[in-house]
């Protein structure tokens, strides 16, 4: 009960610190579709992912969500947009957490110490199974409400659908690596207490 307790109060705070991010950074990086925006909130995410596992990291992702959409993000999006960004970082906490957490059962299951697989690289693997599953999912998502949340037809988004792909790769990539260095650097602090 106290650990459960523990990592509900520890959520709460990493959620707090992923709306601050989407408050002051936010930025589109293609102008042609200056409708998605950059932003870091993703980061406590899949750091806390990383840390507890990937149930955490979507109850995480579903709350900063939802209060990102009502809130700072409300303008932006509405329900669709809370939609998108539970589909997006939702796919790449549940491919980060399964595959970190298969990677250390697997590792655990060795006989030999040299088999091992060690920890840098189970949170690598699974960053880049995030990485590939939010840029899949979301190449599928926006196919579909794109054009119900622009109003325009399916041949309009598929003009735009290159940037739209390309911007949730690069988003994906840039938060799952800036999480890997503050995990790296957080990391014994990061066992100790949890």
């Amino acid at each position: 009960m106290k650990n459960k307790i523990r990592n509900i109060s520890i959520i709460g705070i990493f959620s707090a610190l992923s709306v601050i991010l989407v408050l002051f950074i936010h930025f589109p990086i293609f102008p042609a579709v200056a409708f998605l925006e950059y932003d870091p909130a993703d980061i406590p995410i899949f750091l806390i992912t990383a840390a507890l596992g990937p149930w955490y990291g979507l109850i995480m992702t579903v709350v900063v969500s939802v209060i990102q959409g009502i809130t700072v993000s409300a303008a932006s999006g509405g329900v669709t947009g809370i939609f998108m960004h539970i589909f997006a970082t939702g796919s790449f906490v549940l491919a980060e957490g399964l595959v970190i957490k298969g990677l250390k059962r697997r590792s655990s299951e060795q006989i030999s110490t040299e088999r091992k697989i060690p920890k840098t690289s189970r949170i690598i693997g699974g960053i880049c199974a995030g990485v590939v599953a939010m840029t899949l999912v979301m190449a599928l998502w926006n196919l579909i409400l794109t054009p119900i949340f622009m109003g325009l037809p399916l041949a309009a988004v598929l003009a735009l659908y290159p940037y739209i792909v390309a911007f949730n790769l690069i988003k994906a990539i840039i938060n799952g690596a800036i999480a890997f260095i503050f995990y790296k650097a957080l990391e014994k602090i990061i066992y100790k207490y949890l």
